[in-house]
């Protein structure tokens, strides 16, 4: 597995806390050149990127952006290629938000911000990598989706509705774009005991580590 990661320059949405941060931290003891450290949380992020700085000195980049909004993302992608000395080898569009409300108690700017972190958040990253990755020959994006994006469920038509456009997306782009070299891979992390849990994680939760490591085992597969 360290031989798909090292050298190569990564950049983690939601990378400051659960799946992300063990990604990040993952990544960097594959010996990965640079990893991009994003998320809209400022406290974590310092507090975060400072630490791994610390042990892996100049292959750490905290960037604080918000990725409902399309600009802070292109800022995002832009940062990271500067970092990574003109390159983004892997992009982990991983932010996103658990929700669980029956549908009749949503409203409709609920909706709107479920997809603006769940699926635009995506989008817009995709939207942003694609030119340097075709200019570099290739590289990875990989969308972090739910198993219930197949498997619905009760009181989550939020989270349910956005994680199946997630993975509709990301398989049509997945063929779009193999011919360029760049592969686009689904995610489906599990179980996970992170922060989307608010405390309430089933006994059976793996932990963001575990999840981490099945999910680079993945890709680079």
């Amino acid at each position: 597995m360290k031989a798909y990661y090292e050298h190569k320059v990564a950049v983690v949405t939601g990378g400051a806390s659960g799946i992300g941060l063990a990604l990040c931290e993952m990544l960097l003891a594959l010996d990965a050149k640079a990893v991009g450290i994003a998320d809209v949380n400022a406290d974590a992020l310092q507090k975060q990127s400072a630490r791994l700085a610390a042990t892996y000195p100049g292959k750490v980049l905290g960037i604080r952006a918000d990725v409902t909004k399309q600009d802070d993302v292109k800022d995002m992608i832009r940062r990271a290629a500067e970092f990574g000395a003109g390159r983004v080898d892997l992009l982990f569009n991983n932010a996103g938000l658990g929700l669980m409300k029956p549908f009749e108690e949503t409203t409709d700017a609920e909706w709107e911000f479920a997809f603006a972190v769940n699926f635009y958040g995506a989008l817009y990253g995709v939207r942003a990598v694609l030119p340097i990755m075709r200019a570099q020959g290739g590289g990875h994006i990989a969308n972090t989706a739910s198993g219930i994006g197949f498997c619905p469920m009760p009181y989550q038509s939020l989270y349910s509705a956005t994680k199946a456009a997630l993975i509709g997306f990301t398989s049509a782009l997945r063929a779009e774009l193999w011919d360029e070299n760049i592969r686009v891979s689904t995610v489906i992390p599990g179980t996970v005991v992170t922060p989307i849990w608010q405390g309430t994680a089933p006994a059976s939760a793996i932990t963001p580590e575990e999840s981490a490591r099945g999910i680079l085992t993945g890709i680079a597969a």
